[in-house]
């Protein structure tokens, strides 16, 4: 591996980022995030500190360090270890290396804005949605998966506010917990977008962080959710922006294929009448939703050995019989299992399902950084694929995941021709990286390995440590 020696100072702001995350101007796809856009950015979003010359924490350091942290786990993750990456790229750079002290760390990261992690996490997902070539669509048209997830924090007094552990903890014992929707891309698996509040209270369910989502669909999209998005009112809101829905049949909802228009077997238009006026809805809303709405109801069968149903109902607004057949939306709606396989990924893959933050404000600026580095990891597929001509559904996350984070440190370091062989070696490699095929595969929900056998801590920490002080067992 050659590195660049004649680099004396930081490359030009926010080329190091992409640097580490190995792209460069003239990739597939590389255009959905340059180095200016991200500059352009942070100036419209007014994230502008560390001007003078010999500040080392400036917004381009302080996302590459943030980044990081979200590539690694364990101690990896932690502050210390982001601090440690930047002493090493300094002198690797040849500048003098900083203080391995955090503080100044921790106070440049508060000061990345969540609107600005917000903005480039969602310009990656649109720049890559639309740059996608047309096969790699269902119908040539946008799809979204929907779904909802949880993550939980330290427990601090300024995060059980903001998100207050469930009633089913007790306190002193639990810890406080977020709930989320979030949009994914089918063609992509990239984030586009996502709403975040408290697990419990009013108006914190699912269905209401998916109303504040609703900007993020355009004209011509199709939703792709469960059975839980199937209401009334959320398919009459989409369909004032244009927006198609596909879900499994609501389970207050039953089918009768004896009733409404026929298509063929097992599939019919029936009419929903509009429901009362639910307590979140003002009466100007309620008078503008319409009073009734024509629907499609798919039966499909379910042949898998080991599924918990026979049949299910899909129901969309796709009424086009002959444009969308019943056997085409069976297959889509089976296609809405990816969106688990996806928070998956995020969650576990990246560790994002236990955020580190002590505060309510960088909770959310640590999970928009971990959904930008997962967007840039997609990115990296998108490209491996497309050169390979293969499907970016068909390739390994955790291996695209695993070969930036090796070579985040010598990212910035290497000269041109360099990157370029590295750049077709990953590629290359990752189209090898395939995620099984394993139609009807049936695994135990259980695990073989036993965890160790300590005890559980069943009072407040600091009351067991006055027990322990005590000289109590």
């Amino acid at each position: 591996m050659s590195f660049s020696t004649s680099v004396r100072c930081l490359p030009e702001p926010f080329r190091l980022v992409l640097d580490s995350l190995l792209q460069k101007p003239g990739l597939p796809f590389a255009e959905s995030l340059s180095e200016e856009a991200i500059a352009t950015a942070f100036e419209e979003e007014g994230v502008v500190f560390a001007e003078e010359d010999d500040e080392i924490y400036t917004p381009a350091l302080t996302l590459w360090a943030f980044l990081s942290q979200a590539l690694f786990k364990g101690e990896q993750r932690s502050c210390a270890a982001a601090v440690a990456r930047v002493v090493v790229l300094l002198v690797s750079l040849g500048r003098k290396a900083c203080s391995d002290n955090t503080s100044a760390y921790c106070r440049a990261r508060a000061k990345l804005s969540e609107a600005v992690l917000r903005r480039i996490t969602y310009q990656v997902a649109d720049g890559c949605e639309e740059a996608l070539p047309d096969d790699w669509r269902w119908k040539d048209g946008r799809v979204f998966l929907v779904d909802g997830f949880t993550v939980s924090m330290p427990d601090t007094p300024e995060n059980q506010e903001a998100y207050p552990q469930p009633d089913s903890q007790r306190p002193g014992l639990g810890f406080p917990m977020a709930r989320g929707v979030v949009l994914l891309s089918l063609a992509t698996a990239m984030v586009a977008g996502l709403a975040i509040g408290p697990y419990q209270g009013k108006e914190t369910g699912e269905m209401a962080l998916l109303r504040e989502l609703l900007d993020r669909f355009r004209p011509g999209d199709v939703m792709l959710a469960d059975r839980y998005f199937c209401s009334y009112f959320m398919i009459c809101l989409l369909k004032e922006q244009g927006v198609d829905v596909v879900s499994r049949l609501h389970q207050r909802r039953t089918a009768d294929f004896r009733r409404g228009k026929r298509l063929g077997p097992g599939d019919h238009i029936v009419q929903w009448l509009r429901p009362p006026r639910p307590d979140w809805m003002d009466e100007e809303t309620y008078q503008r939703m319409p009073a009734s709405i024509d629907v499609r109801e798919v039966e499909v069968a379910v042949a898998q050995p080991g599924f918990r149903v026979q049949t299910l109902v899909v129901v969309t607004t796709l009424l086009d019989a002959e444009k969308y057949t019943r056997q085409e939306l069976a297959e889509l709606y089976h296609r809405r299992w990816l969106v688990e396989l996806d928070i998956r990924a995020i969650k576990c893959t990246m560790g994002l399902d236990v955020l580190r933050c002590k505060t309510p404000a960088m909770v959310r600026k640590e999970l928009w950084a971990g959904l930008l580095a997962y967007n840039m990891i997609r990115r990296t597929l998108l490209q491996s694929a497309l050169v390979c001509k293969r499907s970016p559904r068909e390739i390994s996350f955790t291996a695209a995941m695993q070969k930036i984070a090796a070579s985040w440190m010598q990212g910035p370091l290497l000269d041109a021709d360099t990157m370029e062989t590295l750049l077709e070696t990953l590629w290359k490699q990752l189209s090898k990286h395939r995620v099984g095929h394993r139609p009807h595969r049936i695994e135990p929900r259980a695990v073989k390995r036993r965890p160790n056998p300590l005890a559980l801590l069943m009072q407040p920490r600091a009351d067991a440590r006055a027990t322990l002080l005590a000289g109590k067992n």
